[in-house]
């Protein structure tokens, strides 16, 4: 569902109130976290689709390493979850199903999270998911809120699997295309959040379906500033990224975050339309986008460069409201 029709459903529903929910739930954190009672906070999430690549058991991991990764937005390490599935028994056979299952518990395997279990249906349409929980202190809790101006805006992940998974259902991703989709979009985010952890970053969330600009307004709005994104700064996962784009390759989900985000977005003048999409494109297993002061960040170039990880400084944070894609 896309940004504009989701909020139209939750502002139709009653609001959640109770003092136990550690954030308002209109903050849209990457997880709902409850308070315990005995300094921790439990939280829960949940994720799933339908398949973004044609490999049954490339197509589990993606879905698992996407449902994971709000977890690790908040902070936190994933505890346990639930597989959730809906299989057309007259489309697949029995084996894809179990090859989905297997990626998926591979990579709760590696992310140290016990699969207990999970419900499936019958349905029209193959999707697959998790429902993920963890439990952690309270003060350990990354929230998608406080960036102040002066900040500097980082991303973990390149940008384009939405648009790449478009030119793959189109049989026009070259295979090394593919291989690329699939090693970002299955990477656990657990290992850039593991370096970031003590640095302790002022604002996280991650880049999913509502696209880099979509999650970073998150952020902003929760803020109250305005962000500042270079668009020439931005991360490829390939570079038939672009070529796609030229080609018309897109997700559906990028013209509706577009629609969703254009009272709150000013492009620069002559920026090119490509990226500008890119910005928009919708992404599955996307990277953390952070928040810090200034000052740190050569602490994180440091960190990140040690680790193996990937990390872009893609823009700032100044004062006023909305975001400026330059």
């Amino acid at each position: 569902m896309g940004p504009a029709a989701l909020r139209q459903v939750l502002d139709a529903l009653p609001p959640v109130t109770d003092e136990r929910l550690l954030s308002p739930v209109h903050h849209a954190e990457d997880a709902g976290a409850v308070r315990l009672g005995d300094g921790r906070v439990l939280l829960a999430t949940t994720d799933f689709f339908t398949p973004v690549v044609d490999d049954p058991a490339d197509f589990g991991r993606i879905a698992a390493a996407n449902a994971l990764s709000d977890i690790y937005a908040m902070g936190a390490e994933p505890l346990g979850a639930l597989n959730i599935a809906c299989y057309p028994e007259s489309d697949y056979p029995l084996e894809y199903l179990i090859a989905v299952l297997r990626g998926g518990q591979e990579k709760m395997e590696e992310a140290g999270a016990l699969l207990l279990g999970g419900h499936t249906v019958t349905d029209t349409e193959f999707k697959y998911g998790l429902a993920v929980f963890a439990i952690c202190r309270e003060e350990d809790v990354w929230h998608n809120s406080g960036a102040e101006p002066g900040d500097f805006i980082a991303l973990t992940k390149p940008l384009g699997s939405g648009i790449l998974a478009t030119a793959l259902k189109a049989a026009v991703l070259s295979p090394d295309g593919l291989e690329k989709l699939v090693a970002v979009a299955a990477r656990l985010n657990r290992y850039a959040a593991r370096v970031m952890r003590p640095l302790v970053p002022r604002a996280v969330t991650d880049v999913t379906g509502f696209g880099l600009v979509g999650h970073a307004l998150e952020v902003g709005r929760n803020s109250g500033v305005r962000l500042e994104i270079a668009a020439d700064a931005l991360p490829l996962i390939s570079p038939e990224v672009l070529d796609a784009l030229d080609e018309g390759h897109k997700a559906g989900g990028l013209f509706r975050n577009r629609r969703a985000y254009t009272d709150e977005v000013t492009l620069r003048e002559g920026l090119p339309e490509r990226l500008v999409h890119l910005a928009h494109d919708p992404q599955t297993s996307g990277g953390l986008l952070f928040f810090d002061i200034a000052p740190k960040w050569p602490d994180y170039e440091r960190a990140f460069a040690a680790a193996g990880e990937g990390l872009w400084r893609i823009g700032e944070v100044t004062r006023g409201r909305g975001l400026y894609l330059k």
